[in-house]
Formats: C-alpha cells, structure tokens, sequence
C-alpha cells in the first residue's frame, strides 16, 4: 500500500520541473479575495473595518506593513510536516515568515482553508511563544512551532514557521490558505531563519537566487528556486543593488518619466519590490500626477478610472533605475475592472512599491547572495 507520505510527495513533485538544477513551483492565478467579497457585496464594509495605517518601520518588526493586499491573487503548494500536509500558500517578497492555519483556528478567518494538524506530524517541534503579525490590512495571531517544509523537491529541515489561530475576518476569502515570505532575516517577526535562507545554508540549491514569472494568465506564472529561466524572458537581465539588505528587496528609482517629462520621483526614491502587493503604490501627490499625465480620472477612490478604448493612445510610464530606462505600457498599467478599466496605481501613505502590476511586464530576480534585484522583459 502506497502511503499518504509518498501520495502527498509524489503529488508535489508532479507539480514542479527541473531545469539545470533549478526547481519551479507552478503559481497559479485565483480570484482575489477582493472579487469574492465584492461578489457578496461585502468588500465595502470590510474596507471600512481594516483602513490602510500609516505603516511603521525600524525595529517595530511585528508590524509588516507590505502584505495582506485583498487583490493579490497568485499563489503555489508547498507541504508541511511528516508525513506532509498540503498548504497553497503566497509567496511573498515583502515578508520573510511562514505561516498557515491552525486545526486550532476555529474563528471565520480559517473557513475554507486548510489547517495544520500537529498531532499528525511526527516531526513537528511545537513551541509555546504566541506572537501577532500586524498587517496593512489586518492581522493573525499564532505560536511559533518548527518541522520539515516540502518546496518542490527539497525538503527544508527544522524551518520556524507560525500556527494561525485567529485572524482578520476577511481572510476567509483569500485564495491561499497562508504566506510563505521571502525577504530578508531583518523582515523576520518570528525572528528566526526564512526558508529561502535555510534552503541555501542546507545545500538545496545551485545559486542562492530565486526569481518570479508572473502570467497574466490563471495558469503559466512560476517561482524558480536556485536561479533564473530564460524561457521567461527576453534580453539581458539589468541588476539594481539593494538599499536595505537586511529587511526588504528596497532599490533606488531616479525617477518616473512620461514621454521625457518627470512626473514622480523628481529627486530620486525607494521603492520595495514586493510580489504580496497587486499594483504600483505610491505618494498621493506622485500618483494623482501619473495618473494625470495618462488621461484616469479619479473619483474618490484610491485607484483612477480610464476608458478602455483608450488603452492604445495612452502613453509608457517609464521608471529609471540604475542607469537603466524600464517603460510599462497601457497595456500592462491598465486593469479591467468589471465593465470599466482602472490604472494599476494606488494611494498609499509615501510607501513606494512595485508589485504585480510591475512584475507581470518584467520577470524579476532576486539574487541574495549579493543584495540586487534583476529586471527582465517577460515573453
């Protein structure tokens, strides 16, 4: 009799290809937890309960102001314990801790995930420290715990990770059960070593690299472990250092041009880039500029409304990084939006970050040995 071990293990390695010692994990496209609650009418008034704070750096490492982004919607499977328990997760950038539900969570944000049965996990070392995650949008509360992850083919020994017991309401909605960070140790709540840094320390991988193809289709996007793809993208890679190493992928923008003339930026700016955020946020000001320049309309909300048919005369945003010019066309910073279209760019408190919107149009690379980040256009 094949056991569930092998089933659950040989389910995940039917999910992932090899190329030259590099592992991809197939990420798939589901409904934003945005779409769900909007369908039930519901998003209105879980906006109002989780308004966007002012997010807090420095050394208030409990708050991880990047993630919980209700229209963020790729997600990958990843297993945890022995023998494993399947998990879709969302692999994030702008955090650097691994957590998943709880048998324990029995509060509305668990509903319609699945949850981690400690007691069936014969390497499961359960910890007794409680901690909370502040998000942007929301919050979960856990305790810490260590076992054996399953990425692909590689097995992660003694990797800390969080058992959600309570959460935010409208996690319920989300396409993943939990998240999987991927910034640096300094990003770290849970303040031990992130997998991606624990699969490097145990030899599991050719480079300690790993980047993202993001389709815009509901299946197709990939997260490479170990290096890079090229039969995602075309040209050369063009690598940007990394301002703050020790938390996030932050890099340098001089500034954010449209047909030559600066609109954002004009002295230079940081921006994080962060695959757990849907669109390009920015400063008020900078973003209602842009948004002026390529003819959205702004009606109260934090995105700007544009007619569709006008997609084909709108003009380039170009980001200007490290010497190199990246232009992102209507067609990549236009969003369908039900029966109307809406610019992929977002208030949010002077917090610059290039998420989905941006890593969709260039194949990204996130190269930790040495702290840059490489930008490639996507096929």
């Amino acid at each position: 009799m094949v056991s569930f071990k092998m089933k659950s293990a040989v389910l995940l390695v039917l999910l992932v290809a090899f190329t030259d010692g590099l592992v991809k994990i197939p990420l798939f496209r589901g409904k934003s937890a945005r779409q769900a609650l909007e369908e039930v009418g519901l998003y209105e008034e879980y906006k109002s309960q989780y308004p966007q704070p002012r997010p807090q750096r420095g050394l208030e490492l409990s708050n991880v102001p990047l993630t919980y982004d209700p229209q963020v919607t790729y997600y990958g499977l990843i297993s945890i314990g022995n023998p494993p328990q399947n998990f879709k997760v969302l692999f994030d950038t702008g955090s650097a801790d691994l957590w998943v539900p709880s048998l324990n969570c029995t509060d509305y944000s668990c509903e319609n995930h699945a949850k981690f049965n400690c007691s069936a996990s014969s390497t499961l070392q359960k910890g007794d420290e409680d901690f909370t995650l502040q998000y942007v949008s929301g919050y979960v509360k856990g305790v810490m715990a260590y076992d054996t992850v399953l990425v692909g083919d590689i097995y992660v020994v003694n990797q800390i990770f969080g058992l959600i017991y309570s959460g935010a309401s409208f996690l319920r909605y989300m396409p993943w059960d939990g998240i999987q960070g991927l910034a640096f140790l300094g990003a770290s709540a849970l303040g031990g070593t992130p997998l991606f840094n624990n699969m490097w320390n145990q030899g599991k991988i050719p480079q300690n690299q790993f980047s993202m193809y993001l389709s815009k289709s509901v299946e197709g996007s990939a997260l490479i472990l170990g290096g890079v793809d090229e039969q995602y993208f075309n040209g050369p890679v063009s690598w940007v250092m990394v301002k703050e190493e020790d938390f996030y992928w932050t890099i340098q923008i001089d500034s954010i041009t449209i047909n030559g003339n600066t609109v954002a930026c004009g002295t230079g700016c940081q921006a994080i880039v962060d695959s757990g955020t849907a669109l390009i946020t920015g400063p008020t000001r900078d973003i209602s500029n842009i948004n002026g320049w390529v003819g959205a309309y702004e009606a109260g909300g934090a995105q700007a409304s544009v007619g569709c048919s006008n997609i084909g005369v709108m003009p380039d945003l170009v980001f200007n990084i490290g010497g190199n010019a990246f232009q992102l066309p209507a067609t990549a910073y236009v969003l369908q939006d039900g029966s109307g279209c809406k610019t992929g760019f977002e208030y949010v408190y002077g917090t610059w970050i290039l998420g989905e919107v941006f890593m969709r149009h260039y194949y990204t690379v996130f190269d930790v040995n040495n702290s840059r980040v490489g930008f490639a256009l996507a096929v």
